[in-house]
């Protein structure tokens, strides 16, 4: 049995299961259509389709969840709706806990935009290579944004939410996300930096090394190991790139106050010797 607490639109109630004794946020279609506070109900939506977000565990990054959705325009938490569906339908299960949070982040926004504020982001192109899938489904969400609100975030917000999206496939958050896109962009120009050359952006081992990087950054962070060493291999076919890389990944030791695994070496220097064409 539930008791509604709040409709928020058409399409999203707040609900309290009264066996439970816990408050829902509860979205499915129509299922806010007519309901009025203080309606109880045996059940809300449709069994397929219903999402249930308990609110004590959903919480956003400017307050409790419950403290959110009562400031929230239901229109932007019905477009952050439709961007986790829409993941869903790309990529599969998808973290429910990714909606409170980035309802917060596109009201965060488009209140920002209405104020005369601009953001910059200086990672959009790098999240755009790195989680090409995230980036579109972001897109996609951001123009509806547009059409509902009437509001233009553009590509360096499309980018901050690809970063919710990649954040909710793989079970991290946010900020790691974004943690290893700075990485993948650090090693790319310390590459530049110390070969002299400036790589093509649109090259296929451009993007075979740009989703190296990323995954190599990801193994650091999580303190994953390589167990496969093909250092000595790569060091005498390809000692220019090796030196590169080993000097890149002593950067990246620095910059992290973290080890970097000497296996690590090799396989970026096989990813840089693509690339310079010392193969």
């Amino acid at each position: 049995m539930y008791r509604i607490t709040k409709p928020l639109n058409h399409n999203a109630v707040l609900a309290f299961d009264v066996d439970e004794g816990r408050e829902y946020l509860v979205v499915d279609k129509g299922v806010g259509f007519g309901r009025k506070p203080g309606e109880r109900v045996e059940c809300l939506g449709r069994p397929e389709t219903v999402q249930l977000y308990l609110l004590s565990e959903v919480d956003g990054s400017r307050g409790a969840s419950r403290e959110l959705l009562e400031r929230i325009d239901p229109e932007i938490l019905d477009v952050a709706e439709d961007i986790y569906q829409d993941a869903c339908a790309a990529f599969g299960p998808v973290d429910q806990n990714m909606l409170l949070p980035l309802a917060d982040h596109l009201a965060f926004a488009v209140a920002r935009v209405r104020g005369g504020g601009a953001l910059s982001n200086p990672l959009t192109e790098d999240i755009r290579a790195l989680f090409p899938q995230e980036f579109d489904v972001a897109g996609r969400g951001v123009r509806e944004l547009e059409r509902r609100v009437g509001v233009t975030l553009g590509d360096d917000e499309t980018g901050l939410v690809a970063l919710h999206v990649h954040s909710a496939l793989d079970s991290s958050h946010v900020e790691q996300a974004m943690q290893i896109a700075q990485l993948t962009r650090a090693c790319i120009e310390s590459v530049e930096r110390i070969t002299g050359m400036s790589i093509d952006v649109r090259s296929m081992d451009y993007m075979r090394l740009m989703t190296h990087v990323k995954y190599m950054a990801t193994r650091i962070l999580n303190g994953e190991r390589l167990t496969i060493d093909v250092n000595d291999t790569i060091r005498s076919s390809a000692p220019e790139s090796y030196r590169t890389a080993a000097a890149v990944c002593a950067e990246m030791e620095r910059t992290l106050s973290m080890s970097v695994s000497e296996l690590e070496v090799g396989y970026l220097a096989m990813h840089i010797a693509r690339v310079a064409g010392e193969r």
